[in-house]
């Protein structure tokens, strides 16, 4: 393996003549202060896959790998130095030494993404050089939704592994909807009792006539997210929970039905939504409302350590509201101007809310209707419009536009992708995606947070539905998260199609179902399976 093989391509690899350093047996593993937890890593992964001890050795051995945290260097850059008598990785910060070492690994070999080895007792020969590098933005992400179809907890470790390996540090968490509640509350018990599953499951696209008739769920304890958190921020990565309101709530009304507009619809007759689009079953913005999830907000808050939480607030029909007299006498009472202004008023109480204690909101770019609540971030999704206003206006923002990083959406207009979804977007599209639009001023830029790739579930069904839909993809936004690359015109794919072709020995050994370069295998279709092949079309035609 060489340094021109790297994913993400870094800021600077520059390889040296003479021989390489041999990785064997005898190799040997010093940690400085601060890095334990690579140390642990390595240990366990890298020693795991390659059949090595990586015993523990003295500061500067030869034939030792050393581990220190350089102040000299921002807080995620590292610089991982490759000679025939040892390596050394120095980072920033912990997180700056992890990231060092994941590309220590690249340099290894496709063999050591395996979780065991193949060729026992082989020895590895690293090529001599020096690499330097530091992210761009300290938000490099990917959310995942299993609310729709639910992921069980070893599939979400093992996800938090894939994003490690691309050096991404988010994992935005999507935990509620309609089609399912996901997360245990303890003191609101219904919400996994009834919420968490659904009698049966639209196959395909919603105008679809197929149906899997068996009964779709599952949800997390608080100990399984405990885990998951702590699993997370071994690998530096940060969990974003996403609790949806005040649109986008049906299953929680279901279990709870005062939660709903019960002046307008019989709410006790709502079971969790077995179908996809936007349903027109909102919260009621009452006070009942407003405690309920305050107490569930209490507790995602001690499972979740994070600065941001996220709340949603996308797609929330307001025919209920205009309808509902209950809905009319608090828009009046509150001094609103319309319905717009009082999912405002909704959005504003939790981001007080959650300011008093000590955290961030941040919600889809909806929140931006009648007002953006004061010190929220914006997850700008339809498109770059709504990333740009909140930037100008001096506010956070993700840039997640759909038209370039929703996963779901299928990756070649050919008739054999399976229940194909949305935009076509290729492995090309998304490595030029830039997610700071050229609109915003040098300053307006700085609250351009970073960027996320979104991976919503309706027509994955398992995990390697999943793998099919985010990989190799997954792959270019990590590059276009961690690297200042060229505008998008002149970025050099080809060298990156070039580099893709060792990764997806790597992606091989880690198991990953991801699309073929050639279209997909046999068993990756779905023939008969309607989906929404309309080019260019809105999100819910």
């Amino acid at each position: 393996m060489t340094f021109e093989q790297l994913i993400p391509a870094p800021a600077r690899a520059e390889g040296h003549s003479g021989g390489g350093f041999v990785l064997d047996g005898a190799t040997t593993l010093w940690a400085g202060a601060g890095t334990e937890g690579t140390e642990r890593w390595l240990r366990s992964t890298l020693g795991g896959a390659l059949q090595l001890p990586l015993a523990p050795g003295a500061e500067g051995a030869p034939g030792s790998v050393s581990l220190r945290v350089d102040g000299e260097l921002a807080a995620e850059a590292y610089r991982l130095t490759v000679a025939a008598d040892g390596v050394e990785i120095r980072g920033g910060s912990a997180a700056g030494v992890f990231w060092g070492a994941q590309t220590f690994r690249q340099l290894l070999g496709a063999d050591a993404f395996r979780r065991a080895a193949v060729r026992p007792g082989q020895e590895r020969t690293v090529p001599p050089g020096v690499v330097e590098d530091a992210p761009r933005f300290g938000w490099r992400g990917m959310m995942l939704d299993v609310a729709r179809h639910f992921m069980p907890k070893e599939g979400v470790l093992r996800y938090l592994d894939l994003l490690a390996a691309h050096k991404l540090n988010v994992f935005h968490f999507h935990l509620t909807d309609d089609q399912g509640w996901r997360v245990e509350i303890k003191r609101y018990p219904k919400l996994t009792e009834v919420a968490s599953w659904r009698s049966r499951t639209k196959w395909g696209h919603r105008a679809s006539e197929l149906w899997d008739e068996k009964p779709h769920g599952g949800f997390y304890t608080q100990d399984d997210i405990r885990e998951i958190v702590a699993y997370a921020g071994s690998l530096h990565i940060t969990v974003v929970p996403e609790i949806d309101v005040p649109g986008h709530s049906q299953a929680a009304i279901a279990a709870y039905p005062e939660l709903g507009n019960t002046d307008v619809i019989d709410t006790a007759a709502l079971g969790v939504w077995d179908s996809w689009g936007v349903t027109p079953n909102v919260l009621a913005p009452s006070d009942t409302t407003l405690r309920f999830y305050e107490g569930v907000f209490e507790e995602v808050l001690e499972l979740f350590p994070s600065t941001f939480i996220h709340v949603g607030g996308d797609e929330c029909p307001k025919e209920q509201w205009k309808d509902s007299a209950a809905v009319q006498e608090r828009i009046e009472e509150l001094g609103l101007s319309n319905e717009d202004e009082l999912q405002s008023w909704f959005i504003r109480h939790f981001d007080k809310w959650l300011s008093a204690r000590g955290r961030r909101l941040i919600g889809w770019d909806e929140i931006l209707e009648g007002g953006l609540a004061e010190g929220a971030a914006v997850s700008s999704w339809r498109g770059y419009g709504g990333g740009i206003a909140a930037a100008q206006a001096g506010h956070d923002v993700v840039m997640c536009p759909e038209q370039h990083v929703y996963l779901d959406h299928r990756q070649h207009g050919g008739a054999d992708e399976p229940v194909p979804i949305g935009f076509v977007r290729t492995l090309e599209d998304v490595y030029r995606f830039e997610p700071v639009p050229g609109e915003l001023t040098e300053e307006e830029a700085r609250h351009v947070l970073g960027t996320q790739a979104n991976v919503w579930t309706e027509v994955m069904e398992y995990h390697g539905r999943v793998d099919y839909q985010v990989f190799p993809r997954l792959a270019a936004l990590a590059e276009v998260a961690w690297r200042e690359l060229p505008a998008p015109a002149e970025r050099d794919f080809a060298d990156f199609e070039r580099r893709m072709t060792a990764h997806y020995a790597r992606l091989d050994a880690l198991g990953v179902d991801y699309r073929p370069p050639g279209g997909p295998l046999p068993w990756q279709k779905r023939p008969g399976v309607l989906g929404r092949p309309i080019e260019g079309a809105p999100p819910n035609v």
